[in-house]
């Protein structure tokens, strides 16, 4: 299974009966940069971008036009060092010189990246154009949109981008929770915008809209305010990537950011979605880079997994994680807003119960994990963090079976679901029943092939449980 950069190896005991769920396949892009240029001449639904950088020429004369690229950060593993490069000559081209562009990084209220992480994520293009980070905190760095329907979300983005005459956007399209699909117009309207636009659409009004679900576009009032958000702050074109679970892109559109996203959801949903045909009682997931840097990233995993159109664990099963988190809860404003919220509360429905008083953006991550832990428990296991937590994998899958006694009892190995949860408001103390040989090895991409694993476990407990793990 995925574990940071690397691999974790462990086994489970043979009376566990285990499904295999894997993600879809498609056969990657051979030449990204080549196939990038391929899309950005035969834009979706939209002139060519140097077609739209002339026209930003015309409406900013006499001055120059000035241009923004918004990428996400390194919470998201766009390939942005390759696909930025041909955005900027498209905008040479059509006369916006490199002295006019801006690369914003779309951090919301993630935590600043820091110069070795611009080159990481950006490549040359640190020495070729100007690269910040938006800023979500500061009032005096925003523009006000008005208020964004449906429901009158107040509408900021950072004034770089709405004083741009020309914003263009990079981006992964992948499951959201709440987004229902991310992409280049997600990029914009909550990576680059005001720390108010996070806290209302990340509420509990918008967290309770039946509307509001993982993988839903149509009639997601999320979406729609995104969407909206993004067109009030100027955004005309998107280049977007489908990944693989080897962040191998296998597919690239350019464009309208409506026709884009509409292209490659369809190639992303086979890729990302898969039919459950039953509820397991352990689900084992694994996240990797990057998504398992931080707890409040890794978490996404155990509550897609809750909020799938049918739960993938049943009601008072378990989800085990393995995640690194070589940043604890993560660095950001909304990241220790998240962990506050849920270290604070004496149990799960005092965090939902917190939220419907007082909200802050980043709470919403702890609103999802404290709503998953009223459903079932969740296991990190991962070494050296104070929370629930198990060093190694296969002695986590033995507490779940531990508490509900062997028979009827499934587990669930559910590798990139990106999964991994916390919880000290609800630590339970649950006594190990075996050991198990795991091992950490280097391999050569960044992330493993997504694997979900199910087990159930035969009503004839062994006579010796811990002798047989430990042989």
């Amino acid at each position: 299974m995925p574990y940071g950069e690397g691999e974790l190896e462990f086994m489970l005991q043979p009376w566990f009966d285990l499904d295999i769920v894997e993600s879809g396949t498609a056969t990657p892009v051979g030449d990204l940069r080549a196939e990038t240029i391929r899309r950005l001449a035969a834009p979706l639904g939209s002139p060519a971008l140097r077609k739209l950088a002339v026209d930003a020429g015309k409406r900013a004369a006499p001055r120059k036009a000035r241009a923004i690229i918004a990428v996400t950060d390194l919470t998201r593993a766009s390939p942005d060092a390759v696909l930025v490069p041909p955005l900027l000559d498209e905008l040479n081209a059509g006369g916006i010189a490199d002295a006019e562009i801006t690369v914003m990084i779309g951090v919301g209220l993630h935590r600043a990246t820091t110069d070795p992480e611009k080159r990481e994520k950006l490549g040359t293009v640190v020495d070729r154009v100007r690269v910040v980070d938006s800023d979500g905190r500061d009032p005096a760095k925003w523009a006000d949109l008005g208020a964004i329907p449906p429901y009158g979300v107040p509408g900021f983005t950072q004034k770089l981008v709405k004083d741009a005459d020309l914003v263009v956007a990079t981006g992964i399209v992948e499951p959201h929770q709440y987004a229902g699909w991310s992409g280049g117009r997600k990029t914009v309207a909550i990576g680059c915008c005001g720390e108010p636009v996070i806290t209302a659409t990340h509420g509990m009004r918008f967290l309770e809209d039946p509307g509001v679900r993982l993988a839903k576009i149509d009639g997601n009032p999320f979406h729609e305010t995104v969407r909206e958000i993004a067109r009030r702050a100027g955004l005309l074109f998107c280049l977007n990537v489908v990944t693989d679970d080897h962040e191998r892109v296998v597919a690239v559109a350019a464009g309208d950011p409506d026709a884009v996203l509409a292209d490659l959801v369809a190639t992303a949903a086979a890729l990302y979605t898969q039919p459950i045909a039953k509820q397991y009682d352990i689900v084992i997931a694994g996240v990797g880079h990057p998504k398992d840097v931080n707890l409040y990233q890794a978490s996404r995993a155990a509550t897609y997994l809750r909020f799938a159109p049918t739960p993938v664990v049943r009601e008072g099963g378990a989800i085990i994680i393995p995640a690194r988190l070589d940043e604890g809860a993560g660095g950001g404003a909304g990241e220790q807003r998240f962990f506050t919220a849920l270290e604070r509360a004496p149990s799960p429905a005092a965090v939902v119960d917190e939220a419907r008083r007082h909200f802050a953006g980043g709470e919403q991550r702890a609103v999802m994990v404290a709503l998953t832990l009223q459903w079932c428990q969740i296991v990190v296991a991962r070494e050296g963090i104070g929370l629930a937590r198990a060093s190694r994998v296969a002695h986590a899958a033995y507490r779940p079976v531990r508490r509900h006694g062997v028979a009827d009892v499934s587990c669930g190995l559910r590798p990139c679901a990106v999964l991994r949860a916390l919880a000290r408001a609800v630590r339970r103390a649950h006594c190990a029943a075996a050991r198990a040989h795991r091992r950490v090895r280097r391999r050569p991409s960044r992330r493993d092939a997504s694997r979900a694993r199910v087990a159930r476990v035969s009503r004839a407990r062994p006579q010796n449980c811990a002798s047989r793990n430990a042989a």
